[in-house]
């Protein structure tokens, strides 16, 4: 069973009686393989001989016919199994795995869209030499197989049904796709990828377009930043000059005021000057005064008093 298990051939290799690798191979008129021992016991314990894996009903047992091409098939991959030369490849992050390695795997080669599985050089041999496998049809290793065949019937995707819009199989055509449209698959990718194409031309012309009215909108604001620096440049150099204008006229009253002090204090100087003179020629005639009055010759203060009245007349009376 784990040599079944190891094959990507399941349908082919497998006994759907015993779950194991086909021993003695033989074909029943539905298409099925069974081991000899394993469908002789089963058709002798059935009441009914029918077919154990599609339960299809004959009413006469068939004759067993042994698929010696299908022996010689199962003989090879467990030929490859059993020995892997050791020039190959061990698969690494990224690489898809051969579906036949046991143990630690070697790097797939090719994967098989008819097996379906993926092969490494040594596994790949068979679909060389065996001449029912060389039609089947090999591609670049994919990890993907799964997404190519039917999840209904497990066969490869062959046909694009455009009234369900999917791909599907051969058993889909003839079983669920009744009066349907359908056509092969390259030729549906034909007409997706001129619609493809007409949808690149559409997006490339809106991407122009884009890059366009980004690169206007790029200009624009860099035209605004620089009409903005522009400003800022003309609002400083104004304001520079007004400053200059106000420190100028600030510094020309400040000395109108300075030189108008000056003038001021100079001239109550002069008065406070005059003051004093007048303060002290009041205190000399007060002191004379005085001393007049305490004279006690009287000629001496009448020629006195006479002579200070005609200065006086003649030079004012001092306020």
């Amino acid at each position: 069973m784990a040599e079944a298990q190891l094959c990507g051939l399941q349908d082919e290799i497998t006994c759907s009686v015993c779950l194991d690798t086909l021993t003695d191979p033989v074909s029943i008129p539905c298409g099925h393989n069974f081991c000899l021992k394993c469908l002789t016991d089963y058709w002798d314990q059935s009441q009914v001989c029918s077919c154990p894996q599609c339960r299809h009903t004959f009413m006469l047992r068939p004759e067993l016919k042994r698929n010696n091409l299908l022996n010689e098939v199962i003989k090879k991959l467990k030929k490859t199994t059993l020995s892997s030369p050791p020039s190959q490849n061990y698969a690494g992050p990224g690489d898809v795995e051969c579906d036949f390695c046991t143990g630690k795997k070697f790097r797939a080669v090719k994967s098989c869209l008819t097996c379906p599985a993926s092969y490494c050089q040594t596994h790949l041999q068979p679909h060389y030499e065996v001449a029912i496998l060389k039609h089947h049809k090999l591609v670049h290793p994919d990890r993907n197989l799964k997404e190519k065949f039917c999840e209904k019937h497990q066969k490869s995707l062959e046909i694009f049904c455009k009234s369900d819009d999917s791909c599907i199989c051969m058993m889909c055509v003839v079983t669920g796709h009744k009066n349907h449209e359908m056509v092969e698959l390259e030729t549906e990718r034909e007409e997706k990828q001129r619609q493809l194409g007409a949808t690149l031309s559409d997006i490339k012309r809106r991407l122009l377009k884009r890059e366009k009215t980004l690169k206007e909108t790029r200009r624009t604001i860099d035209e605004m930043k620089m009409s903005v620096i522009r400003e800022l440049e003309e609002n400083e150099k104004s304001f520079n000059a007004l400053i200059r204008c106000i420190e100028e006229a600030h510094r020309k009253l400040t000395e109108r005021i300075r030189e108008q002090e000056k003038r001021e204090m100079e001239k109550a100087e002069g008065v406070m000057e005059q003051l004093k003179k007048e303060i002290e020629e009041l205190k000399r005639r007060e002191a004379e005064m005085k001393e007049l009055s305490e004279t006690k010759d009287h000629l001496h203060f009448l020629q006195v008093t006479v002579t200070h009245h005609r200065v006086s007349d003649q030079n004012g009376v001092c306020g």
